[in-house]
This record gives structure tokens, C-alpha cells and sequence, in this order.
């Protein structure tokens, strides 16, 4: 039973142990990493540490997807309503809108607007994440038995108790996998924020392409894979123990 428990963490230690090598021990690999770069050109990304890259683009495509989860989540509470049906059109049409932007598009209106740096890429991960999460939301609310509803109201829930008690209970795991499909577009959709000068993992990616050092494009794009492979599997864990819960 033990080693069953430890067999299903593997998933989420296995990424997460190789994510802690590339931030603490990346210059280690620098001899397998070395037939890679140009010759006489740095072999590991020189400009700054990439537990500082991994803390930046961790924290931009949180702080996205915090916000997107919110306003995602009221609207399809909105929506799901008697009171707000006739706004779905309307929701559904500003959450595809997001997706419809390309974010490179998004990073250009909004560069002029706040300046280059994190701000415009956080709007367009904002955007980018709204229309899953918002989905699903919606799917989970819908998708509740009304008996249920009536059952709680039986109970002397008023509408409000009964959204906090059992519908949002009912639709988390729903709201889950959206939020999971969310980070990880966001994840590596994030990388294009250094085009904009955002700190991320993004630098080392556009660095080693600018510079045709196959090296530099190796360590962004695997670190950035083993963070949406480590959330990945974190969302998972957490959706099915709400499913079984």
C-alpha cells in the first residue's frame, strides 16, 4: 500500500525534483549541454538565474489565472441564474474573445497603454484564461441535478446558501479542470511576455534564438515543460480528490 501511495506522487515528484535541478544545478549540465552552443558562446544563460526566471513566470501566470478564475467563475454564477440567463450570449461572447485575440496581438494594444514589462503580459494571460475556466464553471452549475437544488432548498437553504453549500461543492471539480486547462495554455503561452521585456523563462528561449545556441532554447523550453507537467499533475491530484469527495 505504501509503495502504491508513493507510485501515484510520481507524476508530481518526478517533475518537481527536476525542476529544483535546473534552478539550483543547472551549471552542472553544462557538459552535455556544451556541443549545443556556438562555439566560444556561453553554454548556461549567463543573465540571471533561473530560479529567479522560474519565480517570475510562476508568478505572472498565477496572478492571471487568480483573476480569471474570479471573474470567470461570478460570470457563469451570473449566467447560471434565472436572474442572468439572458447575459450568457454576452458572457460566452467576451470570454471567446480572449482566445480569439492571438496574446502577441494583446501585448502590442496593450504596451502603449501600461508600459512594457509585466503588465501587458499579464492582461494577455488574463485574457487568454478566462474562456476555460469560465466553461467549466458554467458546465458544473448546469450540470446539477435540479432535484438536488430542491432538496436543499427543502432543507430551508435560501439561494444564496445553497450556491455556497452545494452547487460550488458540486461544480469544483469542474471549475478545477478549467483552471488546470488555463495554466497550462498559460504556461507556455507566458514565454512571449520577454518580447515585451517580462521577466520569465521566456529571455532564455528568445536569447538562445537570436543567437542560434541550441542550449539556451533546450533549458527555457524544459523548464518551462516540467512546470505545466508539475501543475499539471497538482490539478489533477486536486480535482480527483474532490470528485471523490
Amino acid at each position: 500500500m505504501r509503495f502504491r501511495g508513493l507510485n501515484s506522487w510520481l507524476p508530481v515528484l518526478i517533475p518537481l525534483l527536476l525542476l529544483l535541478y535546473l534552478a539550483l544545478a543547472l551549471p552542472t549540465l553544462e557538459p552535455l549541454l556544451s556541443s549545443l552552443a556556438p562555439p566560444g558562446a556561453p553554454v548556461i544563460y549567463p543573465r540571471d538565474s533561473f530560479l529567479n526566471l522560474i519565480s517570475w513566470h510562476l508568478l505572472l501566470v498565477v496572478v492571471a489565472i487568480a483573476g480569471a478564475a474570479l471573474i470567470a467563475i461570478l460570470a457563469a454564477v451570473l449566467v447560471s441564474r434565472p436572474a442572468g440567463a439572458e447575459f450568457l450570449p454576452l458572457a460566452r461572447a467576451l470570454a471567446n474573445l480572449g482566445q480569439t485575440l492571438p496574446p502577441v496581438a494583446v501585448l502590442a494594444l496593450a504596451v502603449p497603454a501600461v508600459g512594457f514589462g509585466f503588465w501587458p503580459t499579464l492582461i494577455a494571460l488574463f485574457l487568454y484564461g478566462l474562456l476555460p475556466i469560465f466553461e467549466n464553471s458554467l458546465s458544473g452549475l448546469s450540470q446539477i441535478n435540479p432535484a438536488v437544488r430542491e432538496a436543499a432548498r427543502g432543507l430551508g437553504m435560501n439561494a444564496r446558501q445553497c450556491l455556497w453549500r452545494v452547487e460550488l461543492p458540486l461544480a469544483l471539480p469542474m471549475i478545477i479542470t478549467g483552471m488546470r486547462l488555463s495554466i497550462i495554455i498559460s504556461i507556455g503561452t507566458a514565454t512571449i511576455g520577454s518580447t515585451v521585456a517580462a521577466k520569465g523563462l521566456g529571455e532564455v528561449i528568445i536569447a538562445g534564438l537570436l543567437t542560434d545556441n541550441l542550449a539556451f532554447v533546450l533549458q527555457g523550453g524544459l523548464t518551462v515543460a516540467l512546470m505545466a507537467m508539475l501543475l499539471d499533475a497538482l490539478f489533477l491530484r486536486l480535482e480527483s480528490h474532490f470528485k471523490v469527495a
